[in-house]
């Protein structure tokens, strides 16, 4: 089968999507237009964190806050099973499910003054179960924080060619900052400049590589140093008015990505691959159970509770008009799915244009193909998103683009989105501990200095803590260690986040099933997950066994408070 019908089927399916499902979604139950209220980001307007924003420099923020690295990673390694779950998963799971708690995320948010979903957690169940919600936030986002630290320093240190761009794009988004935000410029010139130089500067960091291995330093202590500098960098861009850095530089990411795709899929109609991918794969030596491990291992690429975090953290005190939130809420993730859609077709179709190449788990290979790629589930596992920079990056060859720079285009846009989430999601925290501080009538955790230094020190000590891991005897970071249970976690606050939405909108008699059976299905998923995962770690890792106990007891306990609420006001009625 030609990659062309999995690209336009896609891309299809999200319009229709768009047009159709989010409006409903946008007038039946949410019911945008009926709102009468100020936006906080006029509210309470500070020119720090409540900023009113223009809606397509608000979509380029949140777009690249939620579009990290893991939308390309889950992909590529769920296409072990063959082309037809991942696909599906990526594009229903996106309309149907992702996409609506992203939106209703927000909406509720802008809604509640601005408040996060923990927060709001209080007034729609009660108090107790908003303390559990943040501090299951809170454990969350310091793995972000450890796993996206140490996914960036790795490519930096494996892809040096990638360090000038992103570190000028820095610079770079500063400037433009500044320019239209106190020059109140229009942002398209500045962007379009923007872009070009950021793209002149991957040509030339291609050609001219940037390694601390020139001052002696190891593998190992490159990515160290890059840790400890990435959580100062993130710790000071979370504490700069955020149309300083973040917007700009989201803004300057969003047309990143958008030229990225772009290249992909005009590349795609161009060499025209062949889907070389089995349609389904389920059984074989060493063949993990589908069910329920694919629904986790894709998780931004159709659903991630971490973005609920991100629509209710930083971008809903940006909105300017509750209208916008559909565009914002709904359209970022179908541009999500987008993006998880085109590391797909990498996957199960790029790769086979590629020879010549080096694997992590395999080593140099003549001529690469998805059997080869997808041997075993260890070596899928490992390699991650090489399967996104090398199948990317051939078919954006197909454009007669050299080989060399296509692979820094590529890895320079896996770079920028984990870069992106890294610094809001320590906003983010930030923001978790000063609700913490509150409600537990903590005065230090509402100092925004001390809150963020809080965010950062036990992520970094999480990062750079070498543990054992059991189930091999080898040394290894402890965030890498914590990873099996990471997914599945990410996306039982989902789960959870839809709950308190369905409860929210449910009290104010509303239709709900579309965000109840979503709820059901994801906590089926989740739940299943970890009680397979107690099986394992119970043999091979006790650290996990008792983080992942804990993990579930807390699901229960909130699942449990949850449906007391419906219990009671359902006899009330």
């Amino acid at each position: 089968m030609n990659s062309i019908f999995l690209a336009f089927g896609g891309l299809l399916l999200f319009g229709l999507g768009y047009r159709f499902y989010a409006s409903y979604i946008a007038s039946k139950i949410f019911s945008i237009g009926n709102f009468s209220g100020e936006v906080p980001a006029k509210e309470f307007e500070d020119g720090i964190d409540f900023v009113p924003t223009k809606k397509e420099i608000l979509f380029g923020h949140h777009y690249t806050s939620i579009a990290g690295a893991a939308p390309i990673i889950g992909p590529c390694i769920a296409a072990f099973w063959g082309w037809l779950p991942a696909f599906l998963w990526v594009v229903l799971g996106t309309i149907f499910m992702g996409a609506v708690h992203d939106f209703g995320a927000l909406v509720v948010s802008v809604r509640e003054k601005g408040k996060s979903i923990a927060d709001i957690t209080g007034s729609v169940i009660n108090p107790r179960v908003r303390t559990m919600f943040l501090l299951f936030v809170m454990m969350l986002t310091w793995l972000v924080l450890a796993v996206f630290a140490m996914a960036i320093a790795g490519l930096f240190v494996n892809v040096p060619a990638a360090v000038l761009p992103i570190n000028i794009e820095i610079i770079i988004a500063i400037v433009i900052g500044f320019v239209l935000y106190k020059k109140k410029m229009d942002a398209f010139i500045p962007s379009v400049i923007a872009l070009i130089l950021l793209y002149i500067f991957v040509y030339i960091g291609t050609f001219h590589p940037l390694s601390f291995e020139f001052f002696g330093l190891d593998k190992a202590a490159q990515s160290n140093l890059w840790i400890i500098l990435l959580f100062i960098y993130s710790g000071i861009a979370s504490l700069l008015p955020v149309w300083l850095l973040l917007q700009p530089r989201d803004y300057i990411n969003s047309h990143q990505l958008l030229v990225g795709l772009g290249l992909i899929f005009i590349g795609m109609l161009i060499a025209q691959p062949i889907v070389d991918a089995p349609m389904i794969r389920v059984s074989g030596a060493g063949v993990p159970n589908m069910f329920p491990l694919l629904f986790v291992t894709i998780a931004c690429g159709a659903i991630s509770g971490f973005h609920g975090l991100v629509s209710s953290g930083t971008t809903s005190k940006q909105v300017s008009n509750i209208r916008h939130t559909k565009l914002i809420g709904y359209g970022a993730m179908l541009g999500e799915g987008t993006l998880a859609l085109a590391a797909t077709i990498a996957a199960v179709a790029g790769i086979s244009l590629v020879a010549n190449c080096n694997l992590p788990a395999v080593g140099r290979v003549e001529d690469l193909s998805w059997a080869v790629y997808y041997d075993s589930w260890a070596h899928a596992a490992t390699n991650k998103a090489t399967a996104f920079v090398l199948g990317g990056g051939a078919l954006i060859e197909s454009l007669g683009i050299q080989s060399n720079l296509a692979k820094t285009i590529m890895a320079v846009l896996v770079i920028s989105f984990a870069a992106t989430t890294l610094d809001t999601a320590t906003r983010i925290q930030r923001f978790i501990l000063m609700e913490v501080g509150d409600s537990l009538k903590i005065q230090v955790l509402k100092n925004r200095y001390i809150a963020t230094l809080i965010a950062i020190i036990p992520a970094l000590w999480l990062t750079l803590w070498q543990v054992t891991d059991q189930s091999t005897g080898s040394s290894t970071q402890a965030g890498w260690v914590l990873w099996p249970i990471f997914g599945a976690s990410n996306q039982m606050l989902a789960a959870l986040t839809l709950m308190i939405l369905s409860i929210y909108f449910w009290k104010r008699n509303r239709p709900v099933l579309p965000l109840v059976i979503p709820f059901i299905f994801i906590t089926i998923i989740t739940l299943t997950t970890l009680m397979v995962k107690i099986q394992s770690f119970a043999m091979t890792n006790r650290i996990l066994l008792v983080i992942d106990g804990i993990l579930i007891a807390l699901i229960l306990w909130m699942l449990y408070e949850g449906w007391m609420v419906f219990r009671t006001r359902s006899h009330a009625k």
